[in-house]
């Protein structure tokens, strides 16, 4: 099935139900009083996180969702029933924007977790309540207040520990076809992975985490050009970014430091927290390169990457050599991204925060 990660749709709570203005007419009674009945609240719109879904595909055809106005008050003091709510269930990990302002009306990452986005109006007042000793008759009621209403733009976010990034054929597909049963399309041509793919790396039989694979950035991302500027939100939720270089491009004019800082710059256009969260280099594609010559050209890549970057950091950034289609280098990342993972948990780092602490704690395990 398609991965559809974003939606809009439209929704509307119910309107409260209007108060009624009546008068108690029994035998033996004709000057009973007021008896006029409030109407019912509207329905609200609630939405929450369901595990089992991994979609929005479903607001891809259905974009409105209205709530149940309340039922209108009656006499006999009869109250009019509230609106029945509705609740939408989205997928977890899912954002949720109001279209026009832009600002977050709710922020899903766990399931079951429900917010309320458009509240139900409430009803109106009857007659009764308007009674007093100097008005014992009153023919004044109101109209129950409109629900709420929005234009939603919703947008999931993949959750997964670790991200891979780098430019279209660095060999994150391969790289994660190697550590987990996922089966990304794997092809010697770019842009063969068209949406995200989600992989389990099992390191032992009580521990394992998830790993994030998305389409590949190019120079230009940040302002639309290429795939990857459209999936990079789902890199925000992740603990760890592996940045995989190709270090044996078929092209001969291409240099490999120049795309590796590419994408950091492409990083700091989109967002800037992503620049701050633990970033590991893999130097991917050694098999290409003879037995050798590959120590000098790893070594020859750093010096120059540290050389390049202005990050003061970089002389201390974890790097790695491997061959992804081969295995080669392979699992000893899985086991240093497994450790760095349980430093952040211990630590009590969020997925989401993007700070020097998080940078720390994953640096000093890895």
């Amino acid at each position: 099935m398609k991965f559809i990660d974003e939606a809009k749709i439209y929704i509307k709570a119910g309107d409260g139900g209007n108060g009624v203005a009546s008068f108690r007419r029994e035998k033996y009674i004709p000057m009973g009083g007021p008896d006029g009945g409030d109407g019912g609240r509207g329905g609200s719109i609630f939405m929450q996180a369901d595990r089992n879904l991994n979609t929005l595909v479903d607001y891809r055809y259905t974009r409105k969702f209205l709530a149940p106005r309340g039922e209108n008050g009656r006499g006999a003091d009869c109250y009019g029933a509230a609106g029945k709510d509705i609740t939408l269930k989205v997928p977890v990990g899912t954002v949720v924007y109001d279209q026009n302002t832009d600002e977050i009306l709710a922020d899903l990452p766990a399931d079951g977790m429900q917010v309320q986005l458009a509240r139900g109006g409430k009803g109106g007042l009857g007659n009764i309540h308007f009674k007093s000793s100097v008005n014992r008759a009153p023919r004044k009621c109101t109209k129950g207040e409109p629900g709420e209403e929005f234009e939603l733009r919703m947008e999931l976010r993949v959750l997964a520990d670790v991200g891979l990034l780098g430019l279209p054929n660095a060999g994150k597909s391969t790289f994660i076809r190697s550590v987990s049963a996922a089966r990304p399309k794997v092809a010697d041509y770019p842009f063969t992975t068209l949406h995200p793919n989600l992989g389990v790396v099992r390191v032992d039989d009580q521990r394992s985490f998830v790993i994030a694979d998305v389409p590949g950035l190019i120079e230009g991302a940040a302002e639309g050009a290429g795939l990857g500027v459209r999936f990079l939100k789902h890199l925000q939720r992740t603990r760890i970014l592996l940045h995989l270089v190709d270090l044996a491009p078929f092209d001969p004019n291409a240099n490999p430091v120049e795309d590796a800082l590419a994408i950091v710059r492409e990083l700091e256009k989109h967002d800037p927290a992503l620049v701050a969260k633990p970033r590991w280099l893999v130097l991917n594609k050694l098999d290409l390169i003879p037995a050798e010559e590959r120590g000098q050209r790893v070594a020859d890549f750093l010096a120059a990457y540290r050389q390049a970057t202005e990050d003061a950091s970089a002389d201390e950034q974890p790097h790695f050599a491997i061959a992804a289609i081969s295995g080669e280098g392979v699992k000893e990342i899985t086991y240093r991204l497994m450790a760095a993972l349980d430093a952040l948990q211990a630590a009590g780092i969020p997925a989401q925060a993007s700070t020097s602490d998080a940078a720390d704690a994953a640096d000093e395990a890895a």
